[in-house]
C-alpha cells in the first residue's frame, strides 16, 4: 500500500513559524503521522468542505486536505484554536 505526501501550503508554513517551539515539535510530530493514517482518531471533517479535516494538538489545530486519487495531504493552516477558523 502507498502512503501520502506531505505537501505544505506556504502560508502554513509561516503561521507555523509563528507559534511557539514546544507547539511546532507536537504539530510537526503529529502530521508526521498522516501518511501513514490521514484520517486518525479524534479527526473532524469540516463542514462546508468535501476534502477539508481538522486535527487537535492540544490547544493547536491542524487543517488539511485529503486527495485520495492523487494521494497527496495538503496541509492548509496551523494555529491556536481560537484563530485557526477565522477567514
Amino acid at each position: 500500500m502507498e502512503s501520502y505526501k506531505i505537501e505544505w501550503k506556504h502560508s502554513a508554513v509561516k503561521e507555523l513559524r509563528n507559534l511557539p517551539k514546544d507547539a511546532v515539535v507536537r504539530i510537526l510530530k503529529a502530521v508526521e503521522q498522516l501518511p501513514d493514517s490521514p484520517y486518525p482518531v479524534g479527526v473532524r471533517k469540516l463542514v462546508g468542505s468535501e476534502h477539508s479535516y481538522r486535527l487537535r494538538e492540544g490547544s493547536y489545530r491542524i487543517i488539511y486536505t485529503v486527495s485520495s486519487s492523487s494521494l497527496i495531504i495538503e496541509i492548509i493552516r496551523v494555529g491556536h484554536r481560537k484563530d485557526v477558523y477565522e477567514r
